[in-house]
């Protein structure tokens, strides 16, 4: 019934979906079997628009979709720099807002483009597809193939030309999706950022498997676009803060970048025993007589490494590294994560991800990881919550002056 009412007012007056997506959409949710669909086209040409469209529809039919977002820098339910597969089981009907979701699975890429890595980004996306096989599909050992049980919605980043249309035409293959949509930019200038036209992952060979739909972007469907252009970069800051809101309560009274800036410098952070954990930088090596003075100041993953050498160590989620004291051998972490879930934290990764300059810019605030307000809490094995603790442990909150941490100041 819930369902049915969000159906009811859906999409939103404000969103006007061409006939053309609709019956794309249409097409793909009403197959008899769980389709698997990959959206792909160029940057700003609506995927992540008609991903979420779709969704709604296949909502209508089945309990639930799997969401698998490889775009990077411009993730749909996570913050950048993640590699995703969430579960969706409600209708959303504006299209246009921000939903923070909790991945099923996610991988820390650790970049807002997969330039900088490409072969480790196919090896991402591999990875987690190989679990949602594992998970949502049946083999059938007649057909020698995987059948689906729950559909697939696979978002890609607008990377299409040079090594980007490469790493597609790979993740395709491997994928061997049962739909493939082609979203297109018409225009005088547009020609040349489109995929080229037709099966072009094929190399020749016949595909009777997948099922290509090629539409047009809504930006030139009639004079009503569905899609809002927005800076990406500053969309990227936006989607970290909202995130690192998370570790308040939802009804805490943060509206504004400076309040939330003010919270973070006062938020109590966790305190990780270095020795308990490893460090790694996901692109690079890193001297280790560097380590800390990379480390500090900066987003990181919290992971769950493998006990199998050959796969990649599950992110649960980002925290900010917001101090080290190298004398006593600890960090000390703010992040949104849940304490369950930090308990199973034994790595953290490093990449390129940047705290926003807005939250380090705020006039009369002490950034985030240059203050601290510390209440021991522990990572790792044999950690113990902030309850745990006690209440007098609780309230003996110290201001603890740092010793052998690099400084970072901003005016």
């Amino acid at each position: 019934i819930e369902r049915d009412r969000a159906m009811d007012s859906y999409p939103s007056p404000d969103i006007y979906i061409p006939d053309q997506w609709s019956e794309a959409a249409n097409s793909i949710a009403y197959s008899s079997m769980p389709p698997i669909t990959v959206i792909c086209g160029p940057k700003n040409c609506g995927k992540t628009t008609f991903s979420r469209h779709l969704v709604n529809l296949l909502l209508t039919k089945w309990k639930k979709v799997a969401y698998f977002d490889i775009d990077v820098g411009q993730p749909e339910f996570t913050p950048p720099g993640l590699i995703s597969l969430t579960n969706l089981r409600k209708v959303t009907p504006d299209l246009t807002s921000q939903f923070k979701k909790t991945p099923k699975r996610s991988l820390f890429f650790g970049d807002v483009s997969p330039k900088r890595d490409p072969s480790a980004y196919l090896k991402y996306i591999c990875s987690i597809y190989d679990y949602y096989q594992k998970e949502y599909c049946t083999f059938d050992k007649g057909q020698n193939s995987s059948r689906s049980r729950t559909p697939l919605v696979v978002n890609t980043s607008g990377w299409v030309k040079g090594v980007g249309y490469e790493v597609l035409v790979d993740t395709l293959k491997y994928i061997c999706p049962t739909h493939i949509v082609k979203i297109s930019i018409s225009g005088e200038g547009y020609e040349n950022k489109n995929l080229p036209a037709g099966k072009f992952w094929l190399d020749g060979e016949d595909d009777r498997t997948s099922k290509l739909i090629e539409i047009n972007s809504a930006l030139h469907d009639s004079n009503r676009p569905v899609l809002v252009r927005k800076h990406a970069g500053r969309l990227r800051d936006f989607r970290i803060m909202d995130y690192f809101r998370q570790c308040f309560p939802s009804d805490s009274d943060i509206s504004t970048i400076k309040e939330l800036a003010h919270s973070l410098t006062s938020l109590c952070p966790y305190q990780v025993p270095i020795a308990s954990i490893k460090i790694q930088h996901v692109h690079r090596e890193v001297p280790s007589s560097e380590i800390f003075y990379s480390l500090n100041a900066s987003i990181v993953g919290f992971a769950v490494e493998s006990d199998e050498p050959e796969n990649l160590p599950w992110c649960l989620g980002l925290g900010i590294v917001r101090g080290i004291d190298t004398v006593k051998g600890v960090l000390y972490v703010i992040t949104p994560v849940p304490y369950d879930s930090l308990k199973k934290v034994n790595l953290l990764l490093q990449g390129y991800i940047q705290i926003p300059t807005h939250l380090m810019q705020v006039k009369g605030c002490i950034s985030p990881y240059m203050s601290e307000n510390v209440l021991t809490r522990e990572l790792g094995e044999g950690a113990t919550s902030e309850d745990e603790l006690g209440e007098g442990r609780r309230e003996r909150r110290k201001r603890r002056k740092r010793v052998g941490e690099k400084k970072v100041v901003t005016d």
